[in-house]
C-alpha cells in the first residue's frame, strides 16, 4: 500500500518511550533518582531541542488553534478594526475595561467585533483617574455612584465579572495597558481550557500520579502511627510551613508578587516523597525502628498537609471565596477523618469478615475470585474517593484517603500486593510519562537554561527546599538528622504542583524555571546524603541491617521501576542455600517423630497436645489435628 501512513509519528513516539526507558535504566545502573535524567530525556527528545515528538501531540488543541498575540493589536484597537475571534471574545466577557487604561469611552469593545460588549459613555469618566495604577476602590469595587445606570442584578454581575472573575484568567497582576490586559486574559482563558481538555501525555501522566498517590495511601501504619504519631506530627508540620514560608518570603525577594507566585512557589516546595524514604528504609532493614516509623508517618502526614495546600491553593482561582477556601477546605478533613476511621473500622470488617468470605475458591484459577473483587473494590473506592474530593479542590485528596482505605486489611499488606500486581508495570510507564512529558513539555527550556533561574532557584533549593526539611525535628534526639534528611526528598506530586500552578497562570515562565530548579537540587542529592547520614547512624548505634520482613518486600514494590533481573549466584547465597537446607531437613526429622494416633468416632475428642507430643497444647498440636483425621 502506498501514500501517507502513521508509521513513522509510530516510530518516533516509539524512540521517544524507549529512550525514557533507557534513561530509568541508566538512573538505576548509578544508583540515584531516575526523575532528574527522566526530566533531560523529554527536554532533548522533546519538540524544544531534537523534535523527535511532535509539537502537535505536546499542546492541547486551544494552544494550536487560539492566538491571543497580536503584533497589531494596537492600531487595530485604535482603528476599531475587528481584533480576531479570540481576543474579541475576551473583549466581549468585561474581564478587561479599555476605559480603565484611556479614561474615556472613545473606543467601546463594540468596534472589536460582533462578540464585543459596549460600555458607554456613561461607564468612561469614572475610570479617567486610575490610568496610572488601578486602585481597589475603581477596579475591584465597582458602585452604584460609579455605574448608575445599571440595576442591582447587573451592578453585581459586573462586579463579579470585573473583580473575581477578571483576576481569575489574568493571574491577579494590574497591567499597563489595555492591549496587554487582553492578551494575559486570553493567555489565562486558554490555560483553563487546556486543563479541562489536556493533551494525551499530559492527561496519562496525571493519571499515574493519581494512580501513585493512592498507592502511597495503602503504605500508611495506623497502629505504628498510634505510637510515633504526635512528634511525627509536629515533624510533619514544620517540614510543610517551613518552606511554604521560606519559599513564598524568597519569591518575594526575587521581585515577584507574594500571591499567587509567592504561595505557588512555597506550595510546590513543601510536599515530601515518600517512596524514596521507604524504599531506602527498607533497603537498610530499619523500617521497623521507631525513627523508621516516625519517618514514614512524617513523611504521610507532610503530604496530607501539602494535599490541604494544594486544595486552598488552586480554590482561590483568584478571589477570596469563603465558600472553596474556608468550607470546602474544612468538609475535605471531616471527609479524611471519616475515610481514616473507615478504613480501621469499617473495610476490614466488610472485605475479610463478610465479602470475600462468600466468594467461592476456585482450583487452579491464576487469579482468585476473591483477588479479582478486590481490586474491582479499590477502582471503585478509588473514583469515588476521588470524584468527591474534586468538588472539594482536588481529586488527589481522595485519591490518597481510598488508598489509606485498603492499609487495614488482613493479612497484612496483601491489598497492596494485589494492586501492585495489576498495576505496577502501567503506573510506572504513567510517571515516566508525567516526568519525560508533563513536565518536561512545560519547562520553557530558555528560562531554565538561563544564569539567573540557576542562581535563583539553586538559593531556592539549598535554602527553603533543602534546609528548612533538614532542620524540621531539631527535638526528635539523635535521630534528627536521619529524620530530617529523609524529608527532604521530591517526587512526582512536588512537581504536579508546579507544573499545574504554571498551567493555570499561577507561576510565570521565570519563576516556574527557578522552582523546577530547587526540586532538581532534592531531587539528586536527597537519596546520596540520606543513605550516607543513615548508615552513619545505624553504624553508631549498632543497628542490625538486613530486608525487614514483608515491609522491604513493599519497599521495593514502591518503587516506580520494574524489578532488576535476577542476579548470578554468589559462594555467599550457596551457603545459604545450603543452611536453609540442613534446617529444612532437620524440620522433616522432628515431623517424623510425631505420632499419629488412630481416632475412635465414639471415643472423645483428642486434647491437641496429645498429637503434638507436648505436655501443653501448642501450636504444633493444633497443626496436626487435621493431619491425623485425614490418616483414618
Amino acid at each position: 500500500m502506498g501514500g501517507a501512513s502513521s508509521y513513522l509519528a509510530m516510530l518516533c513516539i516509539a524512540g521517544f518511550l524507549g529512550g525514557t526507558w533507557l534513561a530509568t535504566k541508566v538512573s538505576k545502573a548509578l544508583g540515584v533518582s531516575d526523575i532528574v535524567l527522566v526530566i533531560t530525556t523529554g527536554v532533548v527528545l522533546g519538540p524544544a531541542v531534537l523534535g523527535l515528538v511532535s509539537e502537535e501531540y505536546t499542546e492541547c488543541e486551544q494552544t494550536r488553534h487560539v492566538k491571543c498575540h497580536d503584533p497589531d493589536l494596537a492600531r487595530k484597537l485604535a482603528n476599531g478594526e475587528e481584533i480576531g475571534p479570540a481576543l474579541g471574545r475576551i473583549a466581549g466577557m468585561e474581564y478587561c475595561h479599555e476605559e480603565d487604561y484611556h479614561g474615556s469611552s472613545g473606543s467601546s469593545s463594540a468596534s472589536h467585533g460582533s462578540m464585543g460588549d459596549s460600555h458607554g459613555s456613561s461607564m468612561g469618566d469614572s475610570h479617567g483617574s486610575s490610568m496610572g495604577g488601578l486602585t481597589a476602590d475603581n477596579h475591584t469595587g465597582l458602585t452604584a455612584d460609579n455605574h448608575t445606570g445599571l440595576a442591582a442584578d447587573d451592578h453585581r454581575d459586573a462586579k463579579k465579572a470585573s473583580t473575581g472573575m477578571h483576576r481569575r484568567l489574568a493571574g491577579g497582576g494590574n497591567y499597563h495597558s489595555y492591549e496587554e490586559c487582553l492578551e494575559k486574559s486570553c493567555e489565562s482563558d486558554i490555560s483553563t481550557q487546556c486543563q479541562l481538555t489536556p493533551d494525551v501525555f499530559t492527561l496519562i501522566g496525571h493519571a499515574g500520579v493519581a494512580l501513585m498517590i493512592f498507592e502511597s495511601g495503602m503504605h500508611f501504619d495506623f497502629e505504628k502511627a498510634k505510637i510515633v504519631g504526635p512528634w511525627a506530627c509536629v515533624v510533619a508540620v514544620f517540614g510543610t510551613f517551613t518552606p511554604l514560608v521560606t519559599g513564598a518570603l524568597l519569591t518575594t525577594a526575587y521581585g515577584y508578587p507574594l500571591y499567587p507566585e509567592g504561595v505557588a512557589a512555597g506550595t510546590a516546595l513543601a510536599p515530601t516523597s515518600v517512596g524514596i524514604a521507604l524504599r531506602l528504609l527498607g533497603e537498610a532493614g530499619v523500617l521497623q525502628e521507631n525513627f523508621g516509623q516516625a519517618i514514614i508517618t512524617a513523611a504521610f502526614v507532610d503530604d496530607i498537609l501539602s494535599l490541604i495546600l494544594f486544595n486552598v491553593l488552586f480554590s482561590l482561582g483568584g478571589e477570596f471565596d469563603i465558600i472553596s477556601v474556608v468550607v470546602y477546605p474544612i468538609v475535605g478533613i471531616v471527609f479524611m477523618a471519616i475515610g481514616m476511621y473507615g478504613a480501621m473500622a469499617f473495610w476490614p470488617r466488610f472485605l475479610d469478615g463478610w465479602l470475600l468470605k462468600k466468594l467461592p475458591v476456585a482450583e487452579g484459577k491464576k487469579v482468585s475470585y476473591s483477588d479479582e473483587v478486590l481490586f474491582l473494590t479499590m477502582i471503585i473506592v478509588l473514583c469515588v474517593y476521588g470524584t468527591i474530593t474534586h468538588f472539594l479542590g482536588t481529586h488527589l485528596w481522595g485519591c490518597f484517603i481510598a488508598g489509606m482505605s485498603f492499609a487495614c486489611l488482613s493479612p497484612p499488606h496483601h491489598a497492596h500486593h494485589v494492586w501492585s500486581k495489576q498495576t505496577k508495570r502501567v503506573t510506572s510507564w504513567m510517571i515516566r510519562i508525567f516526568f519525560a512529558c508533563t513536565v518536561a513539555f512545560s519547562i520553557p527550556l530558555d528560562k531554565l537554561m538561563s544564569f539567573d533561574a540557576f542562581w535563583k532557584g539553586s538559593i531556592m533549593g539549598i535554602g527553603p527546599c533543602i534546609l528548612t526539611k533538614v532542620c524540621c525535628g531539631p527535638f526528635m534526639g539523635k535521630e534528627k538528622w536521619v529524620i530530617g534528611w529523609a524529608m527532604v526528598g521530591r517526587a512526582e506530586f512536588a512537581y504536579l504542583i508546579a507544573q499545574m500552578a504554571a498551567a493555570g497562570n499561577m507561576l510565570s515562565e521565570d519563576m516556574f524555571s527557578i522552582v523546577i530548579w530547587s526540586l532538581l537540587w532534592a531531587t539528586v542529592w536527597a537519596p546520596f546524603i540520606f543513605r550516607i547520614v543513615l548508615n552513619r547512624y545505624i553504624a553508631a548505634e549498632g543497628l542490625t541491617l538486613g530486608k525487614s520482613d514483608e515491609h522491604a518486600h513493599d519497599a521495593e514494590r514502591f518503587d516506580d521501576e520494574e524489578s532488576l533481573p535476577p542476579q548470578e549466584s554468589t559462594p555467599q547465597d550457596a551457603t545459604a542455600m545450603e543452611a536453609a537446607n540442613k534446617d529444612y531437613k532437620a524440620k522433616m526429622i522432628d515431623l517424623e517423630d510425631i505420632k499419629v494416633l488412630p481416632l475412635d468416632k465414639d471415643a472423645s475428642p483428642v486434647s491437641p497436645a496429645t498429637y503434638g507430643g507436648k505436655g501443653e497444647p501448642g501450636e504444633a498440636g493444633k497443626c496436626c489435628v487435621p493431619f491425623s483425621r485425614g490418616m483414618m
